[in-house]
């Protein structure tokens, strides 16, 4: 059996060549996906912003607590 140092070379420029192109398609794919990404909505919120969903959630003119369904019922009905 023959071995031709040559035909190595160039399989190995080959693979070589085929992980930095992978390399660079992963990266450039990453920073796409990063760019396309939704913004987190359950992030704190900054500055005078406020988080409205917390544990309990009151009337301003009044004490009734709203319920989970209440809840619900305002979420579909704002379509928010």
């Amino acid at each position: 059996m023959v071995l031709s140092l040559r035909r190595g070379l160039q399989w190995l420029r080959l693979l070589i060549l085929f992980g930095v192109l992978a390399c660079m398609f992963f990266y450039s794919l990453r920073l796409f996906t990063d760019w396309i990404t939704p913004v987190d909505h359950y992030r704190i919120p900054e500055g005078h912003a406020i988080k409205v969903f917390g544990g309990q959630t009151v009337n301003e003119g009044s004490e009734q607590r709203i319920g989970v369904l209440e809840r619900l019922r305002f979420f579909y009905w704002y379509g928010e």
